[in-house]
C-alpha cells in the first residue's frame, strides 16, 4: 500500500487550531492572544473548515459569540498549550485514502507540559472531528513543525532537532530515516545541519527557517547583516539549501525571505521573528507578520511563490511572545479526512 505525505498545499479538508485558556502560558496577555487566534480563525474560514480544541463549555460559547460559522467544529478536550503543528495529527494518504499519525509529543525535548497535549489528537478522533479516517499511533517522538514534505517523497529537517537526544536518544539517524520512511512513506532527506533563531525553544523546526512550495521550490530566512547573532548560521544554512538537489538531480528554486529587525520581549530577551512560519491554506497563504519594514516585502516575495492565491498578513508579535508564530498553532488537514462536512 503506497504511503505519501502530502505537500502543504494541496487540497484542505480543515485547519486544526487549540483555543488559549486561562491554565496556559499564555495567562497574562489571554484577551489578546485570543484575538490573535480570531484573527486567524476568521481568516480561514473564509476558505475552508476549523476544528478547534477547546478546554471547556464556556471557551466554546465565548468563541461562539465571537465567531458564528457553519464551518466552525468545536470539541472539548483538555489541552496544556495551544501548539497544534506540533501535537495535532501527521495525514499520511494510503493508496489515496487519508490516514491520521498520532506521533509522541514531550513538551520539545520535556521543556513544557505535554501531557494532555499527547493525548489532544486521539481525543478528538473519538470525538468524530476527523470523521471516518483512522487514527494509527506512531511510537516516535516527532512534531509537525520538525518536517516539510513537498508530496513527492522528499522530507526537509534539521538535524539539530530530529537528532537531538531530547525526542529519541535509542534511535540513531538511519533508524530515524527507516522508521519516517515506513510511515511517511518518505524516499529520500534533506538534513539542515545549520540555522537556528534565538528565542527558539524547538531545537530548530524546519519550519521556522526553509520551506518547501510548489515547482522544486524552498523558501528560507536570509540574514545579510553581520551584525546579527544570526548571520554566520544563516549563511551556513544558505550554503546547505544550495547544494540540494531534487530527486531529477536539478537544482532547487531558492527564494530568499526578508529578515526582520530583531524583537525583545519585555526582559530584552530575542523573540524568534520569522516569515517562514506562513500557513497554505486552500486558496491563500496566512503570512505572519511584526510591524515591521519587512512586512510587505516579505508577502511580495511569497506572492511570487504563490501566485494564484490571496495573501494574507496575520500580526504575530503576539504568538512571538510564546516563543512561536503562525504556523507553530495551525495543522493543516488534508482533503478527504473531514468526510462529513468538507
Amino acid at each position: 500500500m503506497p504511503t505519501r505525505l502530502p505537500a502543504e498545499w494541496e487540497t484542505q479538508s480543515a485547519v486544526l487550531l487549540a483555543w488559549p485558556h486561562e491554565r496556559t502560558n499564555w495567562a497574562p496577555y489571554l484577551d489578546s492572544t485570543r484575538n490573535n487566534f480570531l484573527e486567524i480563525i476568521g481568516a480561514t474560514l473564509k476558505y475552508q473548515h476549523v476544528i478547534l480544541a477547546v478546554a471547556d463549555q464556556s471557551q466554546e460559547k465565548h468563541v461562539r459569540s465571537k465567531i458564528s460559522s457553519a464551518d466552525l467544529h468545536i470539541y472539548e478536550t483538555p489541552c496544556d498549550d495551544t501548539w497544534a503543528r506540533d501535537f495535532g495529527p501527521i495525514t499520511v494518504m494510503k493508496d489515496e485514502n487519508p490516514a491520521l499519525l498520532d506521533f509522541v509529543f514531550n513538551g520539545w525535548g520535556r521543556k513544557h507540559a505535554f501531557e494532555k497535549d499527547n493525548l489532544i489528537t486521539r481525543n478528538l478522533h473519538a470525538l468524530g472531528a476527523f470523521g471516518t479516517s483512522r487514527l494509527e499511533q506512531v511510537d516516535l517522538v516527532l512534531e509537525g513543525g520538525s518536517i516539510e514534505s513537498d508530496g513527492k517523497g522528499t522530507i526537509l529537517t534539521t538535524s539539530q532537532c530530529l537528532l537531538n537526544p531530547n525526542r529519541n536518544p535509542s534511535l540513531s539517524k538511519k533508524q530515524i530515516e527507516e522508521k519516517l520512511e515506513r510511515v511517511l512513506g518518505a524516499r529520500r532527506f534533506l538534513w539542515l545541519n545549520h540555522g537556528y533563531l534565538e528565542g527558539d525553544d524547538t531545537d530548530a523546526h524546519v519550519d521556522t527557517l526553509a520551506r518547501f512550495a510548489p515547482d522544486d521550490t524552498i523558501l528560507y530566512v536570509s540574514c545579510d547583516d553581520r551584525r546579527d547573532s544570526h548571520y554566520k548560521e544563516l549563511k551556513l544554512m544558505e550554503e546547505e539549501i544550495r547544494s540540494f538537489r531534487t530527486a531529477s538531480g536539478k537544482p532547487y528554486r531558492l527564494v530568499p525571505l526578508p529578515w526582520p529587525a530583531a524583537k525583545h520581549d519585555i526582559d530584552g530577551n530575542r523573540l524568534p521573528a520569522t516569515y517562514a512560519n506562513f500557513l497554505i491554506i486552500n486558496g491563500a497563504v496566512l503570512v505572519p507578520t511584526y510591524n515591521d519594514k519587512n512586512d510587505v516585502p516579505a508577502m511580495d516575495t511569497i506572492r511570487t511563490v504563490f501566485p494564484d492565491r490571496e495573501i494574507i498578513g496575520i500580526t504575530c508579535l503576539q504568538l512571538i511572545q510564546q516563543h512561536g508564530s503562525l504556523h507553530c498553532v495551525t495543522m493543516q488537514i488534508p482533503k478527504g479526512v473531514r468526510s462529513r462536512v468538507g
